[in-house]
């Protein structure tokens, strides 16, 4: 990368951190773009080279944070077997439901917005996708577990937003139970839908 390329970055690391401090602290609706940048030592215009607007900023925001913790997850769990497919999968959200009691403040900002770690830039990236994004990396994972899928691609959209809307109530309010109650019903039903997908041998 080139000095102006990682300058760029640079401001452009500095946006995205401010932004998800000033939220996350003062909330949405009460941060402006001007919040931002007077925050961030920018200009105002140097934030609309790279982001739309405040929606736009946050969208991006969630998209990244919500794919470090898969990353972190998959990385987490590279010591079992891609084979032990069911395992794995119960391993990687366990490792997701940990990061987010231990920080509610990511879970809150997140807000039932997890499956977009995966699909949203996969989606918005068209037919050819990142080798490098979250998306290839459970694509990768799928394909090694040696198992085919009916539809692979809702099979895991249905299991995050499964554990996205069971995390979010369990954590912050322990309804209607805590977490720790809810795991082996919520594990048992992702097996479920693991088994619903699976094509026949």
């Amino acid at each position: 990368m080139g000095k102006i390329a990682e300058k760029k970055e640079k401001k452009r690391n500095a946006l995205l951190d401010t932004a998800f401090e000033l939220f996350t602290v003062k909330g949405f609706s009460q941060t402006s773009v001007s919040d931002i940048v007077k925050e961030a030592g920018v200009a105002k215009g140097t934030f609309y080279l790279y982001f739309k607007d405040k929606d736009d900023i946050r969208n991006r925001l969630i998209s990244s944070r919500a794919s470090l913790i898969f990353q972190d997850a998959l990385l987490e769990t590279d010591c079992i077997p891609a084979r032990k497919f069911e395992e794995r999968v119960i391993a990687i959200i366990d490792h997701i439901l940990d990061s987010f009691e231990q920080n509610h403040t990511l879970l809150i900002f997140i807000s039932k917005h997890l499956s977009w770690g995966i699909f949203k830039n996969a989606l918005t990236a068209g037919p050819a996708r990142d080798k490098n994004s979250v998306y290839h990396q459970y694509t990768e994972f799928l394909r090694a577990s040696g198992h085919q899928f009916v539809n692979q691609e809702l099979m895991i959209y249905m299991i995050i937003e499964l554990v996205s809307g069971v995390s979010y109530n369990a954590i912050l309010f322990e309804q209607p139970e805590s977490i720790e109650g809810i795991k082996p019903f919520l594990y048992e039903t992702v097996r479920n839908i693991i088994h619903q997908f699976t094509a026949p041998a």
